[in-house]
């Protein structure tokens, strides 16, 4: 491997859950970003299936005089709704919940 061909990664702090004021090194992509979702499989300690936490990428901080990015940060998101899925634009949203809008009955 040659010396322009190395990984680079950032220190991205993480907010919320249980990585709560960690700072971990995360590899970025070719545009210098890190990625929007990081998901961290945490094993189940009675050997059932891992639980996965997910933290969503959220802008540090912005500068005061021309409004620069200053970094990203991860933010715990206990209520991941993709379940690791793409969301294309072109795509329907989720589904409503079914009966009328003013229906008591559901």
């Amino acid at each position: 491997m040659a010396e322009t061909d190395t990984v680079k990664s950032q220190d991205t702090p993480f907010e919320g859950g249980p990585m709560d004021g960690r700072v971990l090194p995360v590899l970025v992509g070719p545009t210098g970003h890190p990625p929007k979702t990081y998901r961290i499989p945490v094993p189940d300690p009675d050997g059932g299936p891992p639980a996965v936490l997910v933290y969503r990428r959220v802008p540090r901080g912005h500068s005061k005089r021309l409004g620069l990015l200053q970094g990203w940060k991860y933010q715990y998101d206990p209520d991941d709704r993709s379940a690791g899925k793409l969301r294309w634009p072109w795509s329907k949203p989720d589904a409503a919940p079914s009966g009328k809008p003013g229906d008591a009955n559901g």
